[in-house]
C-alpha cells in the first residue's frame, strides 16, 4: 500500500490541549484524584540519615505499636532480584547496610493514610548507623577513584599539536550546577494485585514498559503478568522517566506482603531527598584559536557529578560529549568524560538530557575567546559554524563522524540578528555602558543545534493502534506518555487528518503495557516524531481498508476514493464518514489497525561513540539583553528575541508554548535554581522556601518568539521538528549577556569567570574577581 504523504497545513487543528478545559475545571484526573479502593493501604519511606556509612541496626519495633500501621516492608520482602532492572545493575531496590546517600531509602512502612505512615516512618523507627566520609563533589570523586563507569574519551585529528601551533590559547574551569525537576505533580505509584497473580500498576511516568519490567523483575514474575497505565502527569521534564519506576516497585512489594492495594506518594520534601537531579558538571578545557576567533583545537575534561549508582549518567554524559560541538566545527578536538561516583542522590533524566552542560561549556568559551580578542561575540560565533565548505575544506562533519546535512543556522542567526536589531542595540548598550558606573547592561546571540533520536538507538521504535467504531468516533492507543506538552493533541490531530476527521472526533487512550507493548520512553524530544509516525501509520491502514470497501460497492479504484472534512467521496456518491464506517462494517472490513515505525538511517556504535546518532538536528537562537546592578550583583532579563526552528509545526500554539516554557526552565537552571548540600551530604534546598524556581517576575519585559519557516528536510510526520528539549538551551544567551555585562564593568582582554546558576551572589563575586577585589 502505498500511504498518502501527511500535508499537516491541511489539519484541522484543534484549539486546545486536549486536556486543557478539563485541566482549569479541576476535572483532569490523576493518580492521587482515583477512587479510593477497599483497603488501601499507604506506604512511606524510611530514609537514610548518612551520606555515607553503614545500617547496623533497624528498629521498628515503636511503629508497628502504632495506631494505624500494617507493617513494615524491608529487603527480606523482596521475591525477585534486590537490585532494579536499571541498564548497569548497580541500585539496591532498598539501601543497606551500605548507605549510599543522605535520603536513600531502606524500607517502608505501611499503615491506613498516608499521613499515619509518613509520621511513623519518620518519628517511630529507630537506626542505628556507623557514619563514614562523604564524597560530594566530582573533582574529590575523580582524586579519589570513584566512579560509576569507566572513563569515555572521544578524539578528531590531534589536539595536542594543533594547540601548540595555534596564534593564541586560553584556558579555563567551568562549574555546572544541577536542577531539581519540581514537577507540579508528585512521584506516585499506586499498585493493586488481582486475580491469578496479576497486577495493575497506576504510574506517573514517562516509560510504562519500564515500570512493567522494573516490577516483574522485583516481584519475579512474567511480564505479561504486570499492567502499567499512565493517562496523564502532572510535569516530568526527565525526573518520572527511571525515578518513577522505584515507587511502583516499591508499592508493589508493600502490596504483595499484605494482600492490598498500596498506595505511595512522596511529599516534596521527601521527593527532593530520594530521587536525582540533572546531573551538575564540572569542566576543564584548552582552546587553540586564530586571530578571527575561529576555534583551531579543543582539549575538553569533563567531570560528571553522577551521585552514588549509575541510572542514566552514561547516555546523559555521552550526550554531553554530542553536543560540546554545538553549532560549530571542531577540527582538532579531544574531550574526556568521567562518571563520577558521589555520595548524593543518583542523579538522572533532565529535559536536554546531558545536552544543556555540553552546549554551555562551548558557548562560555566563544564568549571568553571573544573578549580576549576584543571582538564581538556574535562575529566569533558566525566564524565558526558548520559550512559546507571554505578554503580549508569541508566543515560539516561532527567530531562523531556524522555529518550536518540539514544546517541553516547561518541564515536563521543572520536573521535574528536583523529582525532583533541586534547591530543596533550592540551599539546601543556599549554607548549605556560608557556612560553609567553602576548598572551595567550585556547582549548576546547564541545558537542551538541538538540531535533528535535516542542515543541508546533500540529506543527509536514506537507502536499505536487506531480504533473506529461505528458511529464514527475514533480511539487512539499508542505508547507515549502525556505530561503536559500535547503529545496526545497532536498524535490525535495526525489520525484526524489521515481518516479526514475533525480533530474533536479523535480521542486518546490512557498510555498502557496491555495496549502497546515494548513501548520506549517518552524522552529524547522523540514523542510525536515516533508515536505520531506510529499511529498515522495505523490510521493509514484503516483508510486503505474503508477505500478498498467503498471502491468495490461503487465501481472505481482505491485511489479515486477521497476523505476529508468528515466526509468520504468517490465518483459515485458521497457519504458522511460515519456512514461509510456503517457501510464497512456491515461488510465484515476490520476498522482497526496498529501502526509500528522505526526511526530510519540511525547508527550508533557505542564503544567507539561514532556513527549517525540522530535523525535530524533542530536549530534555534536567542538574542538576550540584561542589565546589572553592579553594587549587589542583582539583574534583570530585559528582552529576549527568540526564532527556533520546528519544522511544519503541527501545532503552533503547543509549539510555541513549549519555546517558552523550555526557555523558562533554562533561565532557571542558569540564574535562579540552586543546590546546596552541606558538608555532611545533607540537602538544604528541599522547597519552595529554599529552592527557587523562575516566576513571571523573571521573565524578561519583552519576549518575542517566531517560528522558522522550513519545513524538516527529512521524512519526518508532517514535515515536524521536535521542539520539546531544544529551546531549553535557548536561555544561555542570557548566561552569556550577564557575562557581557559582567565584563563591561572592566573594559579589557580578561575571561569572566561565572559558574552557574549565576544567582546575584555569584554575579557580584565575578565582577568582584574582575576587579581584582
Amino acid at each position: 500500500m502505498s500511504a498518502p504523504t501527511l500535508n499537516m497545513s491541511c489539519v484541522t487543528t484543534p484549539e486546545h490541549h486536549e486536556s486543557a478545559t478539563a485541566q482549569v475545571q479541576g476535572r483532569a484526573d490523576y493518580i492521587d484524584d482515583l477512587p479510593r479502593l477497599e483497603g488501601l493501604l499507604h506506604a512511606a519511606p524510611i530514609l537514610s540519615p548518612l551520606a555515607n556509612g553503614r545500617l547496623l541496626g533497624l528498629d521498628a519495633q515503636d511503629a508497628l505499636k502504632a495506631p494505624g500501621i500494617t507493617g513494615v516492608v524491608t529487603a527480606q520482602d523482596i521475591p525477585g532480584d534486590r537490585l532494579l532492572a536499571t541498564f548497569v545493575h548497580d541500585e539496591p531496590i532498598f539501601g543497606g547496610p551500605e548507605l549510599a546517600h543522605v535520603g536513600q531509602v531502606l524500607g517502608l512502612v505501611v499503615g491506613e493514610s498516608h499521613r499515619v505512615a509518613r509520621s511513623a516512618a519518620q518519628k517511630k523507627i529507630r537506626l542505628r548507623c556507623e557514619a563514614g566520609t562523604p564524597l560530594l563533589h566530582a573533582r574529590d570523586a575523580l582524586q579519589a577513584g570513584s566512579f560509576v563507569l569507566p572513563r569515555v574519551q572521544v578524539q578528531r585529528g590531534d589536539a595536542d599539536r594543533a594547540l601548540q601551533a595555534a596564534p593564541h590559547r586560553l584556558s579555563g574551569s567551568l562549574e555546572v550546577g544541577g536542577q531539581e525537576h519540581f514537577y507540579l505533580e508528585g512521584q506516585i505509584a499506586r499498585a493493586e494485585p488481582l486475580e491469578g497473580g496479576d497486577w495493575l500498576i497506576h504510574s506517573s511516568t514517562q516509560h510504562p514498559g519500564e515500570v512493567q519490567h522494573w516490577v516483574a523483575h522485583a516481584l519475579g514474575i512474567a511480564l505479561h503478568r504486570v499492567r502499567v497505565v499512565c493517562r496523564r502527569m502532572g510535569g516530568g521534564f526527565g525526573g518520572k522517566e527511571t525515578q518513577a519506576g522505584h515507587l511502583a516497585v516499591w508499592a508493589a512489594l508493600a502490596a504483595r506482603k499484605f494482600g492490598r492495594p498500596v498506595q505511595m506518594r512522596l511529599d516534596r520534601g521527601d521527593d527532593f531527598l530520594v530521587t536525582g537531579k540533572r546531573h551538575p558538571f564540572s569542566h576543564d578545557w584548552t582552546a587553540g584559536f586564530d586571530d578571527s576567533g575561529r576555534l583551531l583545537a579543543l582539549d575538553a575534561v569533563q567531570l560528571v557529578h553522577c551521585g552514588h549508582s549509575a541510572d542514566l549518567s552514561g547516555p546523559v554524559a555521552d550526550r554531553a560529549i554530542f553536543h560540546t560541538d554545538n553549532a560549530y566545527y571542531l577540527s582538532d578536538v579531544r574531550i574526556t568524560s568521567h562518571r563520577c561516583r558521589t555520595h548524593t542522590q543518583s542523579h538522572t533524566a533532565f529535559r536536554g538530557f546531558g545536552g544543556p552542560q555540553g552546549v554551555l561549556l562551548i558557548e562560555t568559551l566563544m564568549g571568553d575567546i571573544a573578549r580576549h580578542l576584543g571582538r564581538d561575540a556574535l562575529e566569533v560565533r558566525l566564524a565558526n559554524l558548520y559550512s559546507v565548505a571554505d578554503g580549508e575544506g569541508p566543515r560539516e562533519t561532527t567530531p562523531y563522524g556524522m555529518k550536518v546535512e540539514d544546517n541553516i543556522l547561518q541564515p536563521l542567526m543572520t536573521r535574528l540578528a536583523q529582525d532583533c536589531g541586534y547591530r543596533k542595540r550592540r551599539q546601543a548598550v556599549s554607548d549605556w555602558n560608557a556612560g553609567h558606573d553602576v548598572i551595567k547592561k550585556g547582549l548576546a546571540l547564541t545558537p542551538v543545534k541538538f540531535g533528535i533520536s535516542f542515543t541508546a538507538t533500540q529506543f527509536n521504535q514506537a507502536g499505536a493502534v487506531v480504533s473506529v467504531y461505528t458511529d464514527g468516533s475514533v480511539r487512539v492507543h499508542h505508547g507515549g506518555t502525556e505530561m503536559g506538552q500535547g503529545l496526545h493533541t497532536k498524535v490525535c490531530a495526525v489520525v484526524a487528518q489521515v481518516l479526514g476527521v475533525p480533530a474533536g472526533t479523535v480521542l486518546p487512550a490512557a498510555s498502557d503495557t496491555a495496549q502497546v507493548p515494548n513501548a520506549s520512553a517518552t524522552a529524547a524530544s522523540s514523542g510525536t516524531d515516533l508515536n505520531g509516525r506510529a499511529a498515522e501509520r495505523a490510521a493509514q491502514q484503516v483508510r486503505h481498508n474503508l477505500a478498498d470497501c467503498l471502491a468495490r460497492a461503487d465501481g472505481c479504484s482505491a485511489q479515486e476514493v477521497r476523505f476529508e472534512g468528515g466526509q468520504v467521496h468517490t465518483p459515485a456518491r458521497t457519504r458522511s464518514f460515519t456512514e461509510a464506517v456503517q457501510y464497512a462494517y456491515s461488510q465484515r472490513v476490520q476498522l482497526w489497525s496498529d501502526g509500528f515505525y522505526a526511526t530510519p538511517k540511525i547508527h550508533y556504535d557505542r564503544t567507539t561513540l561514532t556513527g549517525r546518532p540522530f535523525y535530524y538536528f533542530a536549530y534555534g537562537a536567542a538574542c538576550s539583553e540584561v542589565a546589572i546592578d553592579t553594587l549587589t550583583g542583582e539583574y534583570r532579563l530585559l528582552r529576549t528575541d527568540i526564532l527556533h526552528d520546528v519544522g511544519q509545526s503541527l501545532h503552533p500554539a503547543i509549539d510555541i508554548g513549549q519555546i517558552e516554557g523550555g526557555f523558562a526552565q533554562g533561565l532557571g537552571w542558569l540564574t535562579t535554581e540552586e543546590l546546596v548540600w552541606n558538608d555532611k551530604g545533607q540537602l538544604l534546598t528541599r522547597g519552595a522556601s529554599t529552592y527557587k524556581i523562575p516566576t513571571a517576575a523573571d521573565m524578561p519585559a519583552q519576549l518575542h518568539i517566531e517560528l522558522w519557516p522550513e519545513p524538516n528536510r527529512e521524512d519526518n510526520v508532517g514535515g515536524s521538528k521536535a521542539v520539546g528539549e531544544p529551546p531549553f538551551m535557548l536561555a544561555i544567551s542570557v548566561f552569556e549577556a550577564l557575562r557581557d555585562a559582567i565584563g563591561a564593568t572592566r573594559p579589557g582582554h580578561t575571561p569572566v569567570r561565572l559558574d552557574t546558576p549565576a544567582t546575584p551572589e555569584r554575579v557580584l563575586r565575578a565582577i568582584q574577581m574582575l576587579a581584582g577585589q
